[in-house]
């Protein structure tokens, strides 16, 4: 069996994921766009359907590289000197693997995961910006308002609003991006721990794969800066 050939096919098949990525990103943006313009929840809610489209084709996606590997893989130990039919080998492992198929596999997406995380934030922040545009408080409530929501713009590390927000996954606490990475290259360096640099965390093991664009938060200090 030509094994260099099944090989390119599935380094082929791996690169779709990409343009799921890619789509899933839009989907993500385009929700983000709708809540900031302050669309109907029913548009919003769409972009969630969207999402759990693109995260269904994902797992689909791979499934089948799962199964195809596999089957490859006993193939190769077997070493038979009859070909055996690939196809029909992969189809029985894809429908095992399917079988175990759950509606909470898609919703554990991270991307999708993601993408209700900044959703809620959106919603959150753009929904007190509109509770303060339309309410008439005295200038002193206003003043405390706004120092208030000015302190979640603020670094923690550099103590200056923040450009590129990016917010850690396990404490939720949010840094410039630039400056978190700087402490966690200059500390792995030194193969030292990074702890979370906001006062009061306990969370010593910061990493930088724990690290997602904040999106929401950013978008929010635009607005306010505009």
């Amino acid at each position: 069996i030509p094994f260099n050939i099944i090989d390119t096919a599935l380094s082929s098949l791996k690169n779709s994921h990409s343009f799921i990525d890619s789509g899933m990103d839009i989907a993500t943006k385009t929700a983000l766009d709708l809540v900031e313009s302050f669309n109907d929840e029913e548009d919003v809610n769409s972009m969630e359907k969207v999402m759990l489209e693109f995260a269904a084709m994902d797992r689909d996606l791979n499934n089948y590289i799962r199964a195809f590997e596999e089957t490859v893989n006993q193939v190769k130990r077997e070493k038979t000197e009859i070909i055996p039919d690939l196809e029909k080998l992969v189809q029985e492992k894809l429908t095992a693997i399917e079988s175990k198929n759950s509606d909470s596999d898609l919703k554990s997406n991270e991307k999708y995961m993601y993408f209700m995380d900044q959703l809620q934030e959106m919603k959150k922040q753009f929904r007190h910006v509109s509770d303060d545009d339309n309410e008439t408080i005295e200038q002193i409530d206003e003043d405390i308002a706004v120092t208030r929501s000015q302190m979640n713009f603020i670094c923690p590390i550099t103590q200056m609003e923040m450009r590129r927000p990016v917010r850690n996954k396990v404490c939720g606490h949010t840094y410039e991006e630039e400056a978190i990475v700087e402490i966690i290259q200059s500390r792995k360096q030194k193969k030292k721990k990074v702890r979370c640099p906001k006062m009061g965390c306990s969370h010593d093991d910061v990493k930088r794969s724990d690290l997602v664009p904040d999106e929401a938060l950013k978008r929010v200090i635009d607005s306010q800066n505009k």
